[in-house]
């Protein structure tokens, strides 16, 4: 059994067929998806999935680092009261994102400090976002731990530097489609090297499809190809990585 531990259900791209989309997830012996909300509509439409698949669909939910500059703490007041009400497992995805730079540096880390905080206050994970920022958001997160950090560097692109800085203050590392892209020696090093009891896996659909469905939607069912992969890395079954990361992402959500 599998879990993809970071999806956007809500997505346009799957407004039209999520029901055939979870049919297909279930097919493929996923056992329960985290879902990613980013803002409001998404929120909504989150818990609403949630309802109509309990115990099987779980809801995240935080400010993207590219809608920093629309931070107001009316968004902290409503994670508090969703974390009160047990409607989210994880806050995020916050982090930085030095690629696009949608919202000015200094307004992302200032959100993500605060992010970073509330999950703590909360006793939630952080579900952590770094593109083209490491060397800032692991500071970050060596600035604003206060020993009860935990939470996942999702989607990982790094080597293993990055991967040895985030394990050593707990975090677990997330893999996706792009371990399983050809010039992803890099990602696929990491993965050989990382402990399976740190690793989880995700697809972040509807993007990073991976590589036999390069060009497609992506969607949770594909999250075996990169079990496949990291099985592959490792020289271990498959079977083993998916016991261990469901593990991992169970202990981690607490579902």
């Amino acid at each position: 059994m599998f879990i993809d531990t970071h999806a956007h259900l809500t997505f346009p791209e799957f407004k039209i067929d999520l029901p055939e989309i979870i049919k297909r997830a279930k097919e493929a012996n996923l056992e329960a998806i985290i879902n990613i909300a980013l803002d409001d509509e998404a929120l909504a439409n989150s818990l609403k999935i949630a309802q109509e698949y309990p115990g099987y669909v779980f809801t995240a939910y935080g400010l993207h680092p590219h809608d920093a500059s629309t931070w107001k703490d009316e968004i902290a007041d409503k994670i508090r009261s969703l974390a009160a009400e047990k409607k989210i497992v994880a806050v995020g995805e916050m982090g930085l994102d030095y690629h696009y730079k949608l919202s000015p540096l200094e307004k992302q880390k200032e959100v993500f400090g605060k992010s970073l905080r509330l999950a703590q206050e909360l006793d939630l994970p952080a579900v952590i976002h770094s593109r083209e920022a490491a060397k800032d958001t692991m500071l970050l997160i060596h600035e604003e731990n206060q020993g009860k950090l935990k939470g996942v560097l999702h989607c990982f692109g790094g080597d293993m530097d990055l991967a040895k800085e985030a394990l050593d203050m707990g975090l677990l590392i997330s893999f996706t489609g792009n371990i399983t892209f050809p010039k992803a020696h890099q990602v696929r090093a990491a993965a050989k090297e990382i402990p399976l009891d740190r690793i989880m896996i995700e697809t972040d659909c509807p993007f990073l499809a991976p590589q036999a469905f390069r060009g497609k939607r992506n969607e949770p069912a594909y999250v075996v190809k990169v079990a496949e992969q990291i099985a592959a890395v490792k020289g271990i079954s498959i079977e083993e990585v998916a016991a261990q990361t469901t593990k991992n992402a169970r202990n981690l959500f607490k579902i």
